[in-house]
């Protein structure tokens, strides 16, 4: 298989660790960075250069696209998918993924559970929006923030009232979601790779925080979703056309509900943690549907 990589950094530990399962099973690899990639759109068809050299002949490409380069990145996947190259998951999945309102919508509208969610543009409304949700405490996220940047917690309505003052006041885009209190500021993120949940592992909030986010400062262990979980995450993967997605779960009274769908996980936490090569699950659920698809072309010839 020859495959791509688009990353902004191969340095970076999941695009080493891509790369290096890549090559332990004999596939040729390259990273691209996804801003160097230029594109040539006509009706005659489509074509792709990098660097003054022409980008052909790549049966597969994995994306590593940063939530600062969502716009021009899922460009680039794009490209390469009109240009016939296989992807686990399609520039439109990435886009259906980085928007967590959307994402929210789409999940509930399969009856697949999250927190209760509200969402409002004018400032004459809050009031009636706060009343929506529910008493606090509320959490506060920004629409397209990662790694737990742009997530707050408010304790009063009058602090919930001020956030969201201040962030319209800044034009940014955020969800209001109800704080589940029995999750004790912990998490579950599922890595789901072809439909089956290859690693999970729990992650807890640093004492006097409420995220979890490695990032932050959270710790993880190894464990075993149970079935209810493992069904809700590859649902939620399906539901937004990934097949590769670290989907976070928390653990609430009513069962496990999703806050998240991540389209380009992070492998560092997740391997260390879990012992799991999540890297090579990648590479050879990838080159399994590369094969399947030649397999199925060259039966149609």
């Amino acid at each position: 298989m020859k495959l791509a990589i688009l990353s902004r950094n191969s340095k970076l530990y999941s695009t080493r660790r891509l790369v290096e399962a890549s090559r332990d099973q004999g596939h040729s690899v390259r990273v691209l960075d996804p801003l160097r990639c230029y594109m040539r759109i006509a009706s005659d068809g489509f074509s792709m250069r990098y660097k003054g050299k022409p980008i052909s002949g790549y049966q597969a490409v994995i994306p590593r696209i940063g939530a600062s380069i969502t716009r021009y990145g899922s460009a680039v996947l794009r490209q390469f998918e009109l240009m016939g190259t296989l992807t686990p998951n399609s520039s439109d999945a990435v886009l259906r993924a980085r928007d967590k309102l959307r994402c929210h919508q789409l999940l509930a509208a399969e009856r697949i559970g999250l927190p209760t969610t509200v969402f409002g543009d004018n400032p004459d409304d809050t009031h009636d929006l706060l009343s929506m949700l529910g008493a606090p405490p509320h959490v506060i996220k920004l629409n397209e923030g990662t790694q737990g940047a742009g997530v707050m917690l408010t304790e009063k309505p009058s602090a919930s009232q001020g956030v969201i003052e201040a962030l319209r006041g800044l034009y940014a885009n955020f969800l209001v979601q109800e704080f589940i209190e029995e999750a004790r500021g912990a998490d579950l993120r599922c890595f789901v790779v072809g439909g089956r949940v290859v690693a999970a592992m729990k992650r807890q909030a640093p004492k006097g925080d409420f995220r979890s986010n490695l990032h932050r400062g959270g710790t993880a262990k190894g464990v075993s979703a149970s079935a209810a979980e493992e069904d809700v995450a590859i649902r939620a993967a399906r539901v937004l056309g990934l097949g590769i997605a670290g989907v976070d779960l928390i653990r609430s009274k009513r069962g496990p509900l999703v806050l998240e769908v991540n389209a380009s996980p992070g492998l560092e936490g997740i391997e260390e943690a879990s012992g799991v090569d999540v890297a090579g699950e990648i590479v050879t659920y990838l080159a399994e549907r590369v094969r399947r698809k030649a397999a199925k072309r060259a039966a149609a010839r």
